[in-house]
């Protein structure tokens, strides 16, 4: 709980001086803003331990697992349905697609319809969970070929520029984000653990070189589906 606090501090001072010195105005309801902090320092302490006891063995387990049995067909699998899972379960991205479908139909995008926003949102979720599984499988068919990280991520953002030129102004912003909200507090800490575990059991390969970078494919290829999307929509 210190180090959480210790994580929250910068935050809270830089907050504290803006609404004291700044803005020269005094906290408002105070006592619930304490208690808020506390509950913050709690959960942050819990998520913490729920990670090194839980999701980071299990990705490494899984991984050594799927490695020693020798089936790129079931590691590749594995990896699509894990990208897919983690990000459609991703508190973020439910909250982002939701605001863009109602962003959308007061631009007039779309029906402004419970149903068609609804629909909207979905098929936003499932485009960036969908991208999110090709992601992670070809992040784990690079640590299998020992492939160079940056030619893929170079190329990757050389699209994204590319189909940047030709997607809907309106959906542009959108796709950018949708490369932020997918690598939160779900997806991060499996795909982290696949990747090392994978780089870990497989021989020639150098965790600290090859283990990681998934996250870089997660972040990269939901620009690139969500544009392609909105030019579908549109």
């Amino acid at each position: 709980m210190l180090g959480s606090f210790k994580d929250l501090l910068p935050i809270i001072v830089v907050i504290g001086f803006f609404q004291v010195f700044v803005l020269k105005q005094p906290l408002p309801d105070w006592l619930s803003i304490m208690v808020g902090l506390v509950l913050v320092v709690l959960g942050l302490t819990f998520f913490i331990f729920g990670l090194e006891m839980g999701l980071f063995p299990i990705g490494e387990t899984l991984a050594h697992a799927l490695a020693r049995k020798g089936s790129v067909f079931w590691l590749m699998v594995f990896a699509f349905l894990l990208g897919f899972g983690t990000t459609i379960a991703e508190p973020a991205l439910t909250a982002v697609s939701g605001v863009a479908a109602d962003v959308a139909a007061r631009g007039g995008m779309i029906s402004n319809t419970v149903d068609v926003k609804e629909n909207y949102a979905m098929g936003l979720r499932i485009t960036v969970a969908l991208s999110v599984g090709f992601a992670i499988m070809l992040g784990v068919f690079r640590i299998l070929k020992g492939w160079p990280i940056h030619i893929l991520i170079i190329s990757g953002y050389i699209l994204v520029v590319i189909i940047t030129l030709f997607a809907p102004e309106a959906i542009i912003g959108i796709a950018y984000d949708s490369g932020g909200v997918t690598t939160s507090t779900i997806t991060v800490p499996l795909v982290t653990a696949l990747g090392v575990g994978l780089s870990t059991v497989i021989k020639g390969r150098n965790p600290m070189i090859d283990g990681f970078g998934l996250i870089a494919f997660a972040s990269l290829l939901p620009m690139i589906f969500v544009m392609i999307y909105g030019m579908v929509v549109a």
